[in-house]
């Protein structure tokens, strides 16, 4: 057998052939060196081709292990890192290298009901979590072509808060005041209310105890919200780069749900993007671990000793949230940053900024808490910036007036301390004002239904409650709830879906009338046992 013929041509050929079906890639690598480490910080010499918020990969000469750091500050000869994880592996001389990449975590649906870190990581020992996509901590927010308005209420449960400071889904509505003022209720409370709709809520926890975190996590599960929750935890024992990357996982986290439709592809008209809660607790904690951190790195301080991009990093974090139009999905991201103040001083420079950045506040103050005015809300100062379009028509109608009367009932209270004789006209304020403040106390865990609200205010605007002592306004309230539920569904239907017409409004008088009828009798019918109890207290 006659051997082939081997010329020029074929082996030009077959080189060409094997050329086109290599897939070899090159990877552009740069490796440098630790100079010094500590406190969280690496200093790196070289690394000329690393780029501001690049993720960089460390590895341990102890261990072996690698470690990832975050590209922070890029001066002329070296890079200044923080580092994550296993901070205390990683020694002076350790190889560090560029991963070219931005620092980015895994998210997936899989995450609905776990506790996690800041870096994706389960940390509720239930095992490893699957995780289908992976997206940046920092991303840049969708421009005003890609957003609609406001206009979808997000229920809290509060009658204070939905009445007179509503939240829309796409806002982002503060809540600030002093330590131990019921912020954190405010936010439990509002998650715990979007059981059963079709909201996704994350809870961000930084620089709380683990102990909180956990009792936190169990009343979630114990209210049956915990399936469809998320909580992100960066504890007082995390280091500050975790503590400080916490928020924005969290919302990282709330964009893929946001961006996404259940199928996991990327919404548009056809395939609707999900609706998110997100909760910072609190962004006053995230502000100190980024005080320490840029001050370790040698950043100049400004005022307060916190960096002069504070403000830039606290709006690049809530400008994320967002109401998306129809052609992107129609998804939002509804925002609740929570700050601390100290002293109840509003003008401090946290404070401050994050009052700029966000769509109103919700202010609880220390007195009114220990008063007994569960919610502590201030509603002088407290203001919603979207209003009645996150209300709907009915609620919008009935809390119209509600904020003006409770203004000018402080403004005559304490007036009327000072003065012994009122007219006719003053003492009436006083004693409606009085009901309907009593009427906006609720305790934890005790949410209203939006139609139960209305119906509440609308008896306290209609006077039923003026010719009752207060301490009856609560039981009163209760039993007109449960009394409504059980006896007029239809009633509630109807001021569900929309405005209260005036046929409407005279059905209500005639049944809160009937329900009054029944508890003044009822109450008649048990005077003993009242006053049994009142002396026993006594005693």
């Amino acid at each position: 057998m006659m051997a082939e013929a081997i010329d020029a041509s074929s082996i030009a050929n077959t080189l060409r052939d094997r050329l086109n079906t290599i897939t070899a890639a090159v990877d552009t690598q740069e490796v440098s060196r630790v100079m010094e480490v500590g406190d969280g910080i690496a200093r790196v010499s070289g690394l000329k081709s690393a780029m501001s918020g690049e993720l960089l990969q460390f590895t341990s000469s102890l261990t072996g292990r690698n470690v990832y750091g975050l590209a922070q500050n890029l001066d002329v000869d070296e890079v200044g890192a923080v580092l994550f994880g296993e901070v205390d592996s990683i020694k002076e001389g350790d190889e560090c290298r560029t991963t070219g990449r931005i620092m980015d975590i895994p998210v997936s649906r899989a995450m609905l009901g776990r506790v996690v870190n800041p870096l994706g990581e389960p940390i509720d020992g239930l095992g490893p979590i699957e995780s289908t996509d992976r997206r940046p901590i920092e991303f840049k927010a969708p421009g005003v072509i890609s957003r609609k308005g406001v206009c979808e209420p997000v229920q809290t449960g509060l009658m204070a808060i939905d009445a007179m400071i509503p939240v829309g889904r796409g806002q982002r509505e503060l809540i600030i005041g002093d330590r131990k003022t019921g912020k954190t209720a405010i936010a439990v409370d509002a998650i715990i209310n979007q059981k059963g709709t079709d909201m996704v809520c994350i809870y961000v926890a930084i620089g709380q105890k683990a102990s909180t975190v956990a009792t936190i996590r169990q009343t979630f599960v114990d209210h049956g919200i915990m399936d469809q929750t998320i909580i992100v935890a960066a504890t007082a024992a995390d280091s500050a780069p975790l503590q400080y990357i916490a928020p924005m996982a969290g919302a990282a986290i709330g964009e893929f749900f946001m961006y996404n439709g259940r199928d996991g592809k990327p919404a548009d008209k056809d395939n609707p993007g999900g609706h998110v809660l997100c909760v910072y607790d609190d962004l006053s904690k995230q502000a100190v671990a980024y005080r320490q951190m840029s001050l370790t790195l040698h950043r100049p301080p400004g005022r307060e000793a916190y960096p002069g991009d504070i403000f830039y990093l606290h709006s690049r974090l809530l400008e994320r949230a967002c109401k998306l139009n129809d052609d992107n999905g129609g998804g939002s991201l509804t925002a609740l940053p929570i700050i601390e103040t100290q002293e109840g001083d509003v003008s401090a420079y946290i404070p401050t900024n994050v009052i700029s950045i966000t769509d109103g506040q919700i202010y609880l103050q220390s007195n009114l808490f220990f008063q007994g005015q569960r919610p502590a809300v201030d509603v002088g100062i407290s203001v919603s910036r979207v209003g009645g379009a996150a209300q709907t028509k009915a609620m919008k109608q009935v809390s119209g007036n509600l904020r003006l009367d409770l203004a000018s009932y402080a403004e005559l209270q304490s007036f009327s301390q000072f003065g012994s004789d009122l007219d006719a006209t003053t003492q009436s304020q006083l004693t409606h004002g009085a009901r309907m403040t009593e009427l906006l106390k609720q305790k934890r865990f005790s949410a209203l239904d939006v139609v139960d609200q209305i119906t509440s205010i609308f008896a306290g605007n209609e006077e039923f409650l003026d010719d009752m002592p207060v301490e009856d306004v609560l039981p009163f309230r209760d039993g007109l709830v449960d009394y409504m539920k059980a006896s007029h569904p239809n009633v509630r239907d109807l001021l569900r879906e929309g405005k209260i017409s005036d046929e409407l409004a005279e059905r209500l008088r005639g049944h809160i009338a009937s329900y009054k009828r029944k508890y003044l009798a009822s109450k008649a019918a048990t005077p003993d046992a009242d006053t049994d109890a009142t002396a026993s207290e006594k005693e």
